[in-house]
């Protein structure tokens, strides 16, 4: 989904070393700069990384994908469970209580340490940021606790300081919403869910068991198992739109 709306594809070094070629140079990829540990031994680094990614999101607009399920959704109940961190599923028009962000969201803080288990908005953070050795310029966000450096409220690799916060509340109520389904009828359509992390995949397979109505969307690893399902081997955007215009 965010790949459609024009955001870079992080799948594999080269990939990730297209969007930000500092990195290359500096041997990094993206699972190592995506590393909590960094906002410990060196949070100019890691801010340069989350500072820009910060600006893109703000910046990017929801393609239109994104309407076409927003209209689905004021027919029929539902939800969004997503690993998306961009919030474009709430910018597009979608209710905050009716998107689980399971790995967090890049638009709210939390302490690096964290000395406390609140979270906090990003809304006036404005990092500045040299793209040139991806390091972030002082000051930097900080815990209005402790006085530490904040981090974004994002589960990371290796992460044992996430701070879930509300991600648990609107999980917790995701859930109660599936237990009050007749799972025979629940349709779940999987978009760009990969198999390297594949926390939505698995969670799409595991809602869709009793139905067998899963569609899953996605250019590189559509196969679904025999009889759990339809694959589409196609992007979001485009298929989302040509499933709307057969409607």
């Amino acid at each position: 989904m965010g790949v459609d709306s024009g955001l870079p594809d992080f799948r594999g070094p080269e990939g990730f070393w297209r969007a930000y070629p500092p990195y290359r140079r500096l041997g990094l990829r993206f699972e190592e700069i995506a590393d909590p540990e960094h906002f410990d031994a060196d949070p100019e680094l890691a801010w340069g990384f989350y500072g820009h990614r910060l600006a893109l999101y703000r910046r990017t607009v929801p393609h239109a994908g994104f309407a076409v399920l927003r209209r689905w959704s004021e027919a029929v109940p539902t939800r969004v469970f997503t690993s998306n961190v961009d919030g474009a599923f709430q910018a597009s028009g979608f209710a905050g209580d009716d998107v689980v962000e399971c790995h967090g969201a890049i638009g709210m803080l939390q302490c690096s340490c964290p000395c406390h288990d609140g979270t906090w908005p990003a809304d006036d953070v404005d990092v500045v940021v040299d793209e040139d050795t991806m390091h972030a310029r002082p000051p930097l966000p900080a815990c209005p606790r402790c006085g530490r450096v904040a981090r974004p409220n994002i589960l990371m690799f290796g992460d044992g300081a996430w701070v879930p916060g509300h991600h648990a509340d609107t999980m917790a109520a995701h859930r109660a919403w599936l237990r009050g389904l007749d799972p025979a009828r629940l349709v779940v359509l999987e978009l760009g869910a990969g198999t390297a992390v594949p926390t939505v995949r698995r969670h799409a397979e595991l809602a869709s068991a009793a139905s067998g109505a899963l569609i899953r969307i996605n250019v590189r690893e559509p196969d679904v198992r025999h009889g759990r399902g339809i694959a589409l081997a196609s992007g979001a955007r485009a298929t989302l739109e040509a499933i709307d215009a057969a409607l």
